[in-house]
């Protein structure tokens, strides 16, 4: 028997059903884009740990930093006693994220305390209680953040009651509207003035959070005007805007983050997965009277923004900044797009190619015409590329976009290959379908 086999075994006896597992076996190295698993079997990451490894797997500079941090103090509690690189990444987070107006950050564990937390800082300012996300936006699987997602299943499904107070507004995904995107965007702001009058009025509403390029929507990715356009209302009724840079932080986009795309300053960013190249870490930053909101002791957690977790931080916006893994992003994303716009002229089961830097996105669909979603066989390509070396992870409302989120440190060579690894992959899905 195998050792992944024997393990599996193991887990299955062991572990809940519930977490998921995309590649099923288990890894005993890693190095920059690679997964070695425990029989040696080489996998090239297209996964990323689901966008947290932007600066590759165990990047020699961060484990330095994390021996050196180690052998001084694990974890002292910052609500204890307090350790300069919590100052330290405050300070650098204020610094590079979008606006020059006066910031203030905080840390916490995970993406979607970053979401719960940066929700209570909101109505805490604003004296207001009312939420609003969109539509395929996911924000975490915590009671509130769960609230704040549109997806039921798997996230949702029989884990009710929800969060009063939150509502959910369309988002634009131009591939499936009959409408151009200049229409799209005015219909869709337009419906914020009828829920104001028909719903909630806008001086109940503290916030308005969404990612500026939906993730496990399946990469879905708005205009210009129309994030603008939410900048606009949230001015003129004094709402704050949450832009969740979870997955689209620290790079993935070709910029540092995603909304320098669109221009546009959000009052509070939550931020986690690549921050830290794999440390639990997340954190809060916003304009610094909103952050000052809430007395002493009202935010924080005993684990937030752990030593381990603001050192390996520290050392990976070094990296991207001193290593030009901006650039790189970028070079990565057209060489995907290049190709995936290939297959959408090869295949008549690819009906969308999105993508911005290297957050780029497959939309699998039973034909051009309809495109009715087809999760079946985006499984199934998903499955076969697994199999055969490529860790790959789907996405997507109706569960049919393949995503690829490799690490930003992956070598042509390595990129060239597991696309060539997906291509034969829809070269087997396509003889099947025409056979």
């Amino acid at each position: 028997m195998k050792k992944s086999e024997e393990l599996l075994k193991r887990k299955e006896l062991n572990v809940p059903r519930g977490p998921f597992n995309t590649v099923l076996n288990f890894v005993d190295h890693a190095s920059g884009s690679t997964m070695v698993d425990v029989d040696g079997n080489e996998y090239i990451d297209f996964a990323g740990a689901i966008g947290t490894l932007n600066v590759g797997h165990c990047p020699p500079r961060v484990v330095e930093a994390l021996k050196n941090q180690v052998e001084k103090y694990i974890h002292p509690c910052f609500h204890v006693m307090m350790y300069e690189p919590y100052v330290q990444l405050a300070e650098k987070l204020n610094e590079i994220t979008p606006g020059d107006h006066h910031k203030k950050t905080f840390f916490l564990n995970s993406g979607a305390e970053a979401v719960e937390n940066a929700v209570k800082i909101a109505r805490k300012y604003t004296g207001r209680k009312a939420i609003i996300s969109f539509e395929r936006g996911f924000h975490g699987r915590t009671l509130l953040a769960m609230s704040l997602t549109s997806k039921v299943k798997p996230y949702k499904f029989e884990f009710g009651p929800f969060a009063p107070e939150t509502y959910k507004m369309p988002y634009p995904y131009y591939y499936r509207e009959d409408r151009n995107v200049e229409e799209t965007d005015k219909a869709i702001l337009k419906k914020f003035e009828d829920f104001f009058l028909g719903e909630v009025p806008p001086e109940e509403i503290a916030a308005i959070i969404f990612e500026p390029v939906q993730g496990e929507g399946g990469f879905v990715i708005p205009s210009k005007t129309f994030v603008n356009g939410l900048r606009e209302i949230c001015d003129k009724y004094n709402i704050l805007l949450i832009a969740d840079e979870i997955q689209t932080g620290f790079g993935r986009t070709g910029k540092m983050f995603a909304m320098e795309h669109f221009e546009v300053v959000p009052d509070l960013m939550t931020m986690s997965k690549s921050i830290a190249a794999g440390l639990p870490i997340s954190a809060v930053t916003g304009r610094s009277e909103i952050m000052d909101a809430p007395a002493p002791g009202e935010i924080g957690g005993t684990y937030g923004g752990s030593p381990l977790g603001c050192v390996a931080a520290l050392e990976v916006i070094s990296m991207i900044e001193e290593e030009g893994l901006l650039t790189r992003a970028n070079q990565i994303g057209e060489r995907i797009t290049e190709t995936f716009l290939k297959w959408r002229d090869q295949y008549e089961f690819v009906g969308d190619v999105r993508g911005i830097g290297a957050m780029c996105a497959l939309e699998i669909v039973k034909d051009k015409v309809t495109k009715t979603p087809d999760p079946d066989r985006a499984k199934k390509i998903i499955a076969l590329c697994n199999q055969n070396g490529v860790a790959i992870m789907g996405a997507g409302l109706y569960s049919n976009v393949i995503r690829i989120l490799s690490p930003l440190v992956i070598s042509d060579e390595q990129l060239i290959k597991g696309l060539h690894v997906i291509e034969e992959q829809l070269n087997k899905i396509n003889e099947m379908v025409s056979s």
